[in-house]
């Protein structure tokens, strides 16, 4: 069982991208969700978190005010919409899924599932 993330890209600096994962079914519909990023040499942090409804949203400070995640339930799919961006926001970014437990969930543990990973450079 695999996420399937999309969306990153190449932009520049004060540009925008939209993040999408796509999870395999309904029962994802249930799960907590959450984004996450990762820059060689770092640890994988979290970037935002979002409950099964869909309906309470949570960020790292590092990015409040500036990425919005959400989901929808109906076709399964959970979005990171990303503005102003700057050149510190250039990672692999994934999704991921807890099975288990409610919103907000910060660990990368508390995640069962993941995505692959998907490419976002900001260029200055």
């Amino acid at each position: 069982v695999q996420l399937q993330a999309s969306g990153g890209g190449l932009v520049q600096a004060g540009g925008s991208l939209r993040l999408s994962c796509l999870t395999p079914g309904r029962k994802f519909n249930n799960y907590v969700m959450g984004w996450f990023r990762q820059v060689p040499g770092k640890e994988r942090e979290i970037v935002s978190t979002i409950n099964w409804g869909g309906d309470r949203d949570y960020y790292a400070d590092s990015v409040k005010g500036q990425f919005t995640m959400s989901r929808n339930n109906s076709n399964y799919i959970v979005y990171l919409q990303m503005n102003s961006l700057k050149t510190e926001d250039t990672a692999i970014y994934f999704c991921a899924a807890a099975s288990r437990g409610v919103a907000p969930k910060w660990e990368a543990t508390d995640y069962d599932y993941w995505g692959q990973g998907t490419q976002v450079t900001v260029s200055s």
